[in-house]
């Protein structure tokens, strides 16, 4: 079934990042009504919350005109030895607010690969994008979505997990830079990663005959121009949309991410057990540290993360999710930069036409 989306239907290229957590039905509806492409991600939701968030998207929205993403990652393989060894060097963190670690950590979020209750979700909702990260689904899953109209995509990290996309028969290909903030949608997180910038990974991935959408430290339009000049179809920008009012960004995060300096962003496995990028902090800190024992698998370590996050408040142990950009980032009202980056854009390619009536 050929896709009710195509490229050429937005009026401003910029697809905003699904950010699970992060990006809201609002901020998703605003970023769409306005030209761009809006995004929810459902990789902390379960099949109940996911149908509400897309509900309320399409709500607000008045169409399906919006993107979901996905998370493809292995199950998590429980060691309970591994798991009790981050809990012990956590335990003093723990005690610094006066409270107990956890008797234990789980995983507490589901993969995609083996969740039949959010492929009905998504199925019932029918978005006109999906897209995944840190892998594939099965073939079958892929044929059940695109039979549903939807437009499917996926990150790659590198020429061979975008070769493997391009197999599985998707639509096009999200090129993740090292910049981009958030998980790094790596395949395999313990394989070897040539940490390609977005402009050398996309580099290498225009000629394999998919569209490419270029990812990672793009955060206006001059940013979002390079890249569309040298080929893009369009370009996914995060870190820049956390700062609009309209994202669940808390007022911590939105503190930090005012007050960022090149620099200020890590890749840490300690706050998930992956490989993401975020502002620095005391927990990025001590996964740093030579004594910090091996990490449990994700999503298990994220558990330990956020239950330390909840009596700690504050920064130190959040996951703030930021890119090389976050240094940049405009606070304003998500239809208005949407608004700002179709001018900058059209500034800097005005034979661009898919900008044309981007205002």
């Amino acid at each position: 079934m050929k896709s009710v989306f195509q490229f050429s239907d937005l009026r401003v290229p910029v697809i905003q990042a699904p950010m699970a957590g992060t990006a809201t039905p609002r901020l998703a509806a605003e970023v769409s009504r306005a030209g761009g492409m809006g995004s929810i991600g459902l990789a902390a939701a379960n099949p109940a919350q996911a149908a509400a968030m897309m509900a309320e998207t399409r709500e607000r929205l008045g169409s399906d005109r919006y993107g979901v993403n996905l998370f493809c990652h292995r199950p998590a393989q429980a060691d309970p030895a591994r798991e009790a060894g981050w809990l012990d060097y956590l335990a003093p963190e723990f005690r610094r607010y006066g409270a107990e670690p956890p008797a234990r950590i789980e995983e507490i979020y589901r993969s995609f690969l083996d969740h039949d209750e959010m492929l009905r979700a998504v199925l019932a909702a029918r978005p006109v994008l999906v897209t995944f990260h840190f892998g594939l689904p099965a073939a079958e899953r892929i044929a059940a979505l695109r039979g549903s109209g939807a437009m499917l995509g996926a990150s790659a990290t590198s020429r061979a997990e975008a070769l493997a996309i391009r197999d599985a028969g998707l639509d096009l290909i999200i090129a993740q830079g090292y910049e981009a903030g958030g998980h790094r949608g790596i395949f395999e997180p313990d394989g070897p990663d040539a940490r390609l910038s977005t402009e050398a990974l996309m580099r290498d991935l225009l000629e394999l005959g998919l569209p490419v959408v270029a990812a990672g430290g793009i955060m206006d339009g001059a940013d979002a121009a390079r890249f569309l000049r040298a080929g893009a179809a369009a370009v996914q920008m995060g870190t820049a949309f956390v700062a609009c009012p309209e994202s669940a960004a808390n007022d911590a995060y939105r503190t930090r991410l005012a007050a960022a300096r090149p620099g200020d962003t890590v890749m840490t496995r300690a706050i998930s057990g992956r490989p993401a990028r975020g502002l620095a902090n005391r927990l990025t800190a001590l996964g740093e540290a030579e004594a910090a024992p091996p990490l449990p698998d994700y999503p298990i370590t994220y558990d330990a993360a956020k239950r330390l996050q909840a009596v700690a408040g504050g920064s130190d142990y959040a996951a703030q999710w930021c890119g090389t950009g976050a240094p940049r980032a405009r606070a304003m009202p998500a239809a208005a930069l949407v608004a700002l980056l179709a001018q900058e854009i059209r500034a800097h390619f005005p034979g661009l036409g898919a900008c044309q009536s981007g205002e």
